[in-house]
């Protein structure tokens, strides 16, 4: 394009203003004929049309036309057929050429055209060259509003680089800046407009110093932006393909989860809506998820910063937010369940809102008692993680006050007749986490609910069976002692073990070849403890449970070499034993001599290749098994003569 010297651009608009020239006369020139002209129309365009005209600029954009503008952008890249002329001149042009097109992309009209969108490429080109320069926040601005506008504006963006423009720009930005504010923007439009394959996969490494820029300003900011930061932290952080994010953040240290946290503090600790407090436990819960429920405790401000706050406000921050909120979801949810629905249909939609909002708030006291008891375990150790006693008790207080409101809420729903539902489940769940670590915590409560929580049944279950997993860590515990004996056998609870264990048991991930799971061991150490205090407790078996257990042992052994599961299904089955005779149960319909020939082979396995191993080491885990079943072989064995002479044969 011609160029004209830089004193002509400096002069020709002063020129004009003495006279004030009409719109009409900007018009004219740029319509001109040659290069000067539209400059000179340009220049005026900037300094004497009101930006916010729209009616205005989309006149301007007409007069001017396409073609005068790109090579004006060209030109001030460099790329022109003249080369740009000397810097000067090629500042101006860029500078000139940036800021119309920032203005017409004000205008809706203008920036969903395809000429704007053909324009995206370049000024990222110019967005990675400026980078700092003052032309950034009209680039920014031009760029999302196009974006914004156009039906292709999120894949042309994307496409032409402006992932790895975002990435190394956003570190950099001002913060609280608008360029920041339209940035964080682009990057809603791209996470929530394309595939997340193409965001979370395909650029893990830069979504990631995006991520770290977008939690500053969600830890400075005192404005409306840091709640739109923490809304997109939220977003991206919980999306279902954060997975290879997972691992750059983690490569990037720990400075983006300590401003999450510093932000999250502030939003808990002060008066804002309910709503944002929610995402913030949202958030805190994502965070959590990525490196773990340590995150809960930690500096409570940015390195340098000068603060009184102790590293565990935000653990008690979180803990009391989600007490509040659970206390309030779950009796909008008795509401809507019980009194509401008197009248209407349920809504289901504003069911299932409260119930995914009572569950992120679960599943943050569930990390909290889960973190709590890694305290105790360590307090012997010297853990570097250290929790004073009076924080202790605010926080045992804190976790009362939230399992009595659970188990309230268990309670409403056993007066009406309610056991199956993902939201009594869920309360069952939280419960027995917390009554695993804190078995007398809300005793009365759980003695007259515990029954009533073993049926309780999610709502795609014919049976009680995640309910009885949740609780048995608490059973465990209980049934060492003769107190928890008794309750475990007036609810019925020794009967739901039972039952528990034998589908375990016969569910393919339950075989020989995972023989070492923890739940079909702690299931069994639950049984075993109750039927060593049987005979105290004068609790009479049942033949029936006493059948389909001892068959249900006989299947869990019959392929396995393993000593653990050959010792503890043998010890049980003593015990079984102990309580009846070879005759009693080949009187029942479910046992035959098959089952007699194969527990005979269980007990001589545990007796003789097993009992061998436990007897040279006393510190071997299956000693105290061993005993239990040679000192229960020596009470029962004349009772059952067919396996007293296979064992000893």
């Amino acid at each position: 394009m011609e160029q004209p010297s830089t004193s002509a651009l400096q002069t020709s608009a002063p020129a004009a203003s003495s006279s004030s020239p009409s719109l009409e006369d900007i018009m004219k020139l740029l319509r001109g004929k040659t290069d000067s002209q539209r400059l000179a129309g340009l220049l005026l365009v900037t300094k004497f049309c009101d930006k916010d005209d729209q009616l205005t600029i989309l006149n301007v954009y007409r007069a001017l036309g396409s073609t005068f503008l790109h090579r004006l952008l060209l030109t001030g890249t460099g790329k022109g057929s003249g080369g740009g002329g000397d810097d000067a001149n090629r500042e101006a042009y860029l500078r000139l050429s940036v800021t119309v097109l920032a203005a017409f992309s004000r205008v809706s009209q203008i920036a969903a055209t395809d000429e704007m969108l053909s324009k995206i490429p370049l000024i990222l080109e110019v967005m990675s060259k400026e980078s700092g320069s003052s032309l950034s926040e009209e680039c920014y601005e031009f760029i999302f509003l196009v974006t914004n506008a156009h039906e292709d504006g999120v894949i042309t963006l994307f496409e032409s680089g402006g992932m790895n423009v975002l990435a190394s720009q956003m570190p950099i930005l001002p913060d609280g800046s608008h360029a920041m504010e339209l940035a964080m923007k682009l990057v809603q439009l791209t996470v929530s407009k394309l595939p997340a394959e193409k965001v979370f996969v395909g650029y893990p490494s830069e979504l990631s110093k995006m991520v770290s820029a977008i939690a500053k300003q969600f830890a400075l900011l005192h404005n409306a932006l840091k709640f739109e930061a923490l809304h997109l932290l939220s977003t991206i952080l919980s999306s279902s393909h954060s997975g290879v994010l997972h691992a750059a953040l983690l490569s990037m240290g720990d400075d983006w989860s300590t401003r999450i946290r510093i932000g999250v503090i502030d939003v808990l600790q002060n008066r804002v809506v309910p709503a944002e407090k929610l995402h913030a436990l949202v958030l805190a819960e994502c965070v959590i998820s990525f490196v773990g429920e340590e995150w809960l405790i930690g500096p409570a401000t940015l390195p340098g910063a000068q603060s009184s706050m102790p590293d565990v406000r935000c653990i008690l921050l979180v803990l009391e937010s989600s007490r509040v909120e659970i206390a309030v979801m779950l009796n909008e949810l008795a509401y809507l369940k019980y009194e509401a629905s008197k009248n209407s249909p349920i809504n289901s939609e504003a069911f299932l809102g409260k119930l995914r909002n009572v569950g992120v708030a679960f599943s943050l006291v569930e990390r909290i008692i889960k973190l709590i008891a890694k305290f105790s375990e360590n307090e012997e150790s010297n853990s570097t993680f250290n929790i004073c006693d009076s924080t202790s008790t605010k926080m045992i207080r804190g976790l009362n006050e939230t399992i009595g409101v659970v188990l309230d809420y268990l309670q409403d729903a056993k007066d009406h007749g309610e056991k199956k539902g993902n939201d009594l489940l869920a309360s069952v769940r939280i419960a027995g986490s917390y009554l695993a670590e804190a078995p007398d915590a809300c005793n009365e409560k759980v003695k007259e609910l515990l029954g009533y929580m073993l049926s309780v049944e999610g709502e795609n279950e014919s049976s009680p069976f995640h309910s009885i997993s949740f609780l048995l860590p608490m059973l465990c515990q209980i049934t060492m002692e003769d107190d928890g004996c008794k309750l475990f056998a007036s609810t019925g609870a020794f009967g739901a073990v039972v039952g528990f264990l034998i589908s375990l048991i016969d569910t393919s991930s339950a075989r020989i070849d995972n023989c070492s799971s923890s739940t079909v061991f702690l299931a069994c150490d639950t049984v075993l403890n109750f039927l060593l205090k049987r005979e105290q407790l004068r609790f009479s078996l049942e033949n029936s449970w006493s059948v389909k257990l001892l068959r249900a042992l006989i299947r869990w052994t019959e392929d396995t070499m393993e000593p653990s599961v050959i010792m503890m299904a043998s010890s049980i089955c003593s015990l079984i034993l102990d309580s009846t005779s070879e005759r009693d149960l080949l009187r029942h319909p479910d046992f035959c001599a098959d089952d007699v020939s194969a527990l005979s082979q269980l007990m001589k396995r545990s007796l003789v290749s097993c009992g061998q191993d436990s007897m040279h080491d006393d510190t071997n885990s299956e000693a105290d098994l061993y005993q239990i079943v040679t000192s229960g072989y020596s009470s029962w064995a004349d009772r059952f003569p067919r396996i007293k002479e296979i064992v000893e044969r």
